[in-house]
């Protein structure tokens, strides 16, 4: 792969969006498990679940912040190195993004205040309804995105004319061909991420006979989801890729390695592909597994990467490794939620050392799963930047030059690399610092004492809270 101006000029959109998306899939989920924590401090009164809310909502506003932040600078981009590409889908691109500011980010932005500061200053009632408004705009924000991102992989709703979309059905457009099954993944692979990093800051905090009550809570809770969502996220990945195969069938050609036509194919382990000559080396597989995966069948039949030109083609090594790292961590998701269900009824779900350990050194694999998801979804759709109508190399602006695009993206790297570490080492300080103990917290509004039960920090846990 040269570094010719395209080439560097998505290697900026990549760079940019990496760290972006992780802030979002964070608090996405985050919001929704502070609506839960809520929803519990509303209805039973409970101190701990307030105390674990006040700490997480912290958390939050630093990720929200930054994602904010590097949301802003990736939409200059559009301007900047892909004026082609806004110029000629600016009409279906342009409103997509503008209702996801409309809606979700006013919703967002008008709650986020009374979250953030109003805990003790406004009713509890309405300091969940801020909560559940927060989180709203944040699945909403996700709908918009993620519409108008599918819309790129599998086009709808639209005519061409002399090189410019024009929209004919809106219906089509947002609810097109892939995105009910691209949205749902995505969330859900939101909600995991959460849940692994909320279950592993929990674990780390029982090892460290921090806070334990708080700590039982969050990992009891978290836990729970992940045995819930974890499979039901590889049915979900079922689903998509066999829509992918129906609109897409050279990116699975690429993801599953294949580039020859045959009945019965292996799903490969391992391979090393090698682009060039058209070909695997050390092709490790299990024979007939990709045509009963793909096609419910065995011998079906399975359409290699030779069926189409090879300027047709994405990159099959990066799709390759990506997809499979994608669903390793997937497998590694569905285990710890397995183990977890053979711990809880025999009373060892938080003195299990090894598996709290292990439940540590799983608190970032859901964002390296979400960066590996992505990675084979937009490289799997070269070299096209809407799918089969407009190529990636006719998207760039016609004046962006290789200097340009190498200055701004090495900015862009210096930048980053001073600002998010910075970030990202304020939130491991609120980590390690965790809840506020029960003793120290803040004192109760009288109005709501009436409505409370009494609970020490060493005390029995809620009804329901395991």
């Amino acid at each position: 792969m040269d570094l010719d101006p395209v080439m560097l000029a998505r290697l900026q959109f990549a760079f940019v969006v990496s760290f972006h998306i992780l802030f979002p899939a964070f608090t996405i989920g985050l919001a929704s498990w502070i609506v839960v924590l809520e929803a519990f401090w509303l209805a039973r009164g409970s101190s701990l679940h307030g105390s674990l809310s006040r700490f997480w909502t912290r958390i939050f506003a630093v990720s929200f912040g930054m994602g904010v932040v590097s949301g802003i600078v990736m939409s200059f981009q559009f301007g900047t190195n892909w004026s082609r590409f806004s110029e000629s889908a600016g009409n279906v691109m342009g409103p997509l993004l503008s209702y996801e500011v409309l809606t979700a980010f006013f919703l967002e932005a008008t709650f986020l205040g009374v979250l953030l500061f109003g805990r003790d200053r406004v009713p509890r009632w309405l300091h969940f309804v801020s909560a559940c408004a927060v989180a709203i705009g944040t699945l909403i924000s996700a709908f918009w995105i993620l519409s108008a991102n599918s819309w790129m992989h599998t086009p709808s709703g639209h005519e061409l004319r002399d090189g410019t979309f024009y929209v004919v059905s809106w219906w089509d457009v947002v609810f097109n061909p892939s995105f009910p099954y691209r949205f749902t993944h995505m969330v859900v692979a939101c909600f995991l991420t959460t849940a692994f990093v909320v279950a592993g800051v929990s674990a780390w905090h029982i090892l460290k006979q921090k806070t334990v009550p708080h700590a039982r809570i969050g990992l009891s809770m978290a836990l729970g989801l992940i045995a819930v969502l974890a499979p039901a996220q590889l049915v979900i990945g079922d689903l998509h890729g066999l829509n992918t195969l129906e609109h897409q069938p050279t990116k699975i050609a690429a993801m599953e390695g294949h580039w020859e036509t045959v009945a019965g194919a292996p799903l490969l382990l391992f391979a090393l592909p090698d682009q060039e000559a058209e070909t695997n080396h050390y092709e490790i597989g299990i024979p007939k597994l990709a045509s009963l995966i793909l096609h419910h069948d065995p011998d079906a039949v399975v359409q290699g990467l030779k069926e189409w030109a090879p300027e047709d083609r994405p990159y099959v090594p990066i799709v390759f490794w990506s997809f499979r790292l994608m669903v390793g961590i997937g497998l590694i998701m569905l285990a710890i939620g397995l183990i977890s269900l053979f711990l809880r009824p025999r009373g060892r779900l938080y003195e299990t050392r090894w598996f709290l350990r292990t439940c540590v050194a799983c608190l970032p694999i859901g964002f390296v799963a979400i960066l590996a998801g992505w990675v084979t979804t937009e490289v799997g759709r070269q070299p096209w930047v809407v799918y089969g109508l407009l190529r990636t190399v006719d998207g760039v602006s016609p004046a962006v030059t290789q200097g340009a695009v190498s200055t701004s993206l090495a900015a862009f790297v210096i930048v980053y690399g001073m600002i998010f570490p910075a970030g990202v080492y304020y939130m491991i300080r609120l980590v390690r610092r965790g809840p506020e103990p029960l003793e120290k917290g803040p004192p109760e509004r009288p109005e709501h004492q009436s409505a409370r039960r009494p609970l020490s920090a060493g005390g029995p846990l809620p009804e329901g809270a395991e």
